[in-house]
C-alpha cells in the first residue's frame, strides 16, 4: 500500500548498497536525508549534488523498485549564528534544486530547536523569513515544502504551524504530521484530543505522515518506541488519516529492519479496517 520507512534506518550505506537493501525487504518507497543515509560522499557543505549523481542514486532506487516519496532536510532554520544559518539554508535550497530529479515531491522539515526552548518574538521572525526564502526556491521547481511540526521545536505543536501557514500563505507548503511528535508527559493522557485538533487545523495540507509510537514509562516520562508497541491511539490517527487523506503516504520511523515487515503489516491491517 502506501507504507515506506526511513533510509537511514538500515544505516549509512553506499548507495547502491542501500537502494538493494531497501528492496529487498519489499518496501516501496523511503524518505531519504542524503547525509544521514548515504557514505559515498560528504553531503555536510552544499555544492557536492550534480545531475548525474542524483540520476545515479534515483536510478539505484528504481532499479529496486523503491521510489524516493520525500527527501529529508532536517536543519536549523532560525540559528542564531548567522553563517550557520545560511549555510543551513544553501544546503536545503541545494535539495529543493534537485528534488525534481530524485523524482521527489516533498522535502521534509523540522524546523529547529534550541536548549530549554529558550524561544523569543526575534527567533519566530527569523524563522519566517528563512522560510519565506525557502518556498520562493521551492516554488521555482514545483516542490513542496512539508514542516513537520515536533515537540521541542520553535513549530512543536499544530497550533503553531497552523500560525505559521497563515502568516505564510504559499500553496507550496505542506504539513508532514507525526501525532507521536505532538504528545507530551503533560497530554498524553488526552491524546485524543491532541490528535484530533492536529487534524482539525492540519488535515487539509497534509501531505505525508509519519509513524511511531509514544508510552508513559513506569518513571512517568515519555518513550518513543516501534509503531504498535505503545500506547498512542493508532485507530483514531488512521481513521482520520483515512478521512482526510486517503492513500496518503505513511513513512515508519524508530524501527528495526527485522521489524519492519511486521509493523508495515500492522499499519496496513489497521488502516484498512477503520
Amino acid at each position: 500500500m502506501t507504507v515506506g520507512v526511513l533510509a537511514h534506518l538500515f544505516g549509512k550505506q553506499p548507495y547502491q548498497q542501500l537502494a538493494e537493501t531497501v528492496g529487498s525487504y519489499g518496501i516501496e518507497h523511503v524518505q531519504l536525508a542524503i547525509w544521514k543515509a548515504i557514505s559515498d560522499y560528504e553531503f555536510q557543505k552544499p555544492g557536492m549534488l550534480s545531475p548525474g549523481l542524483v540520476r545515479n542514486i534515483a536510478s539505484e532506487f528504481n532499479n529496486n523498485e523503491v521510489s524516493i516519496s520525500i527527501l529529508a532536510c532536517y536543519l536549523h532554520l532560525f540559528d542564531r549564528d548567522v553563517k550557520k544559518r545560511e549555510e543551513n539554508l544553501a544546503r536545503f535550497k541545494e535539495i529543493l534544486r534537485y528534488a525534481p530529479l530524485f523524482g521527489a515531491p516533498i522535502v521534509a522539515v523540522e524546523v529547529g530547536k534550541i536548549p530549554n526552548e529558550d524561544f523569543t518574538e526575534q527567533d519566530w521572525i527569523t524563522l519566517k523569513v528563512s522560510l519565506k526564502e525557502l518556498v520562493e526556491e521551492a516554488e521555482k521547481w514545483g516542490v513542496t515544502i512539508g514542516i513537520e511540526p515536533a515537540n521541542g521545536h520553535l513549530i512543536g505543536t499544530a497550533k503553531a504551524l497552523k500560525q505559521m501557514l497563515d502568516e505564510l500563505p504559499s500553496s507550496h507548503f505542506g504539513v508532514v504530521l507525526d501525532p507521536g511528535n505532538l504528545l507530551t508527559v503533560e497530554n498524553f493522557h488526552n491524546q485524543d484530543q491532541v490528535i484530533q485538533e492536529a487534524f482539525d487545523l492540519l488535515g487539509d495540507r497534509i501531505v505525508a505522515c509519519h509513524a511511531k509510537d509514544r508510552m508513559i514509562d513506569e518513571k512517568g516520562e515519555i518513550q518513543t518506541v516501534t509503531p504498535g508497541k505503545g500506547k498512542m491511539n493508532y485507530e483514531l490517527y488512521l481513521k482520520l488519516l483515512n478521512q482526510n487523506k486517503p492513500m496518503c503516504d505513511i513513512i515508519m520511523e524508530h524501527t528495526k529492519p527485522e521489524e519492519m515487515l511486521e509493523v508495515k503489516e500492522f499499519i496496513e491491517r489497521m488502516r484498512s479496517h477503520v
